[in-house]
């Protein structure tokens, strides 16, 4: 069965204004520096690590394009979003420029940008390399990816499964198997399900207290890396969740006052917090009972580096950490952010491209954050 281009929707999402709360990304603490004016440098990790290609599943935070090719309001290949992209193109990724698993891909030497399963164009060598399912605004919870009529994690793991097949058409089942063992795998997704499935909206809060509905993302998580594994998946990289209350669009949309005290809302990060304690435990567990056959599963931790960026911005060459670069920066997001909006004049001064979005630099630091647990997982 062919699922390349199939995936489609009714129409489109009546909640448009829950676009303005979508996703947002992955990884650790920044330990060194770079200043303002330095340009990102990735030197790649020992050419001799076993890893055959980078595949990454998720959301907004790791999704380059997905969005493309099919009907959703919630994409972003249009400007200002990849002004800084090579050649200036926006390329469907939300960000200025890079996203956290270009850099990963490029230090450990697949290749220097991680392009969409579902471009048309993508030649075998190209996706022997890697490629990422991921789709903006997508999540765990399956009713998550239904609001924007994106691609949820079973369609993206489905997408994988069709990706094998067409490896080994060119390799063989053999080293086709031997190829997906040797990948590197991410998995970056969950913002969507606490900041629009559940604080947004009313259906879960019906059904669940907040520590339920953490239970329930995780037991979805938990399915998911059960399924990249028995697909073959050896060495899985598993972001947690964000500091969600210093998220410009959640400041906006959940604080007493919106322009005057736009200080990060500690009760949405908290959750974060909460929610990344349970999923590290679990992630620990799972490591810890399947290490003897060669998994490698480990959690990255994105809140403690994006908190620290937004509260020591300074330390970093930030100036501006509760608005995004785009627009106002209080809501901009998607088509919000588009050719007509106004953009901040130096980028890198902005922790948030747009309201939900951080910038290639932000991006850059979670990257550098996360190198050591990039190193276990692939030497």
């Amino acid at each position: 069965m062919n699922l390349m281009h199939t995936h489609s929707s009714s129409s489109s999402s009546p909640l448009f204004f829950l676009l303005l709360t979508c996703i947002f990304f992955s990884r650790s603490s920044a330990t060194q520096h770079e200043s303002a004016n330095d340009e990102p440098i990735i030197e790649s990790c020992d050419k001799k690590s076993p890893v055959s290609a980078i595949l990454v599943f998720g959301d907004s935070t790791v999704d380059s394009g997905n969005n493309n090719y099919i009907k959703t309001l919630f994409k972003s290949d249009f400007p200002p979003y990849g002004q800084d992209f090579e050649g200036h193109v926006p390329t469907g990724r939300f960000c200025n420029g890079r996203l956290p698993t270009d850099f990963i891909a490029s230090y450990v030497g697949v290749k220097d940008n991680v392009p969409p399963y579902l471009d048309p164009s993508l030649g075998i060598d190209e996706l022997m390399s890697g490629v990422t399912f991921a789709s903006a605004g997508s999540g765990y919870d399956p009713l998550t990816p239904t609001i924007d009529h994106v691609i949820d994690l079973p369609t993206q793991l489905e997408y994988f499964r069709e990706y094998k097949r067409r490896i080994e058409e060119k390799l063989g089942e053999e080293r086709m198997q031997k190829h997906v063992e040797e990948a590197l795998y991410v998995v970056s997704a969950g913002t969507n399900d606490f900041v629009i499935t559940y604080f947004s909206l009313p259906l879960r809060r019906k059904t669940f207290i907040v520590e339920g509905y953490e239970q329930f993302i995780i037991y979805h998580l938990k399915n998911f890396i059960q399924g990249l594994c028995e697909e073959g998946a050896r060495k899985i990289a598993v972001a947690g969740l964000p500091p969600m209350g210093c998220l410009p669009e959640v400041i906006t949309a959940f604080s007493g006052n919106a322009v005057a005290d736009r200080r990060c809302i500690d009760r949405f990060s908290a959750v974060g917090r909460d929610y990344n304690f349970l999923l590290q435990r679990e992630l620990k567990l799972m490591q810890m009972a399947l290490s003897h056959l060669g998994y490698k599963i480990f959690y990255i931790d994105i809140f403690t580096p994006l908190s620290d960026m937004v509260h020591n911005h300074a330390r970093y060459g930030f100036e501006e950490v509760d608005t995004g670069c785009c627009g106002t920066g209080y809501v901009e997001l998607g088509p919000l952010c588009n050719p007509k909006s106004y953009v901040c004049p130096n980028v890198s001064r902005y922790v948030f491209f747009d309201s939900i979005h951080p910038t290639e630099k932000t991006y850059y630091y979670v990257f550098r954050a996360v190198q050591s647990v990039v190193d276990m997982i692939v030497n």
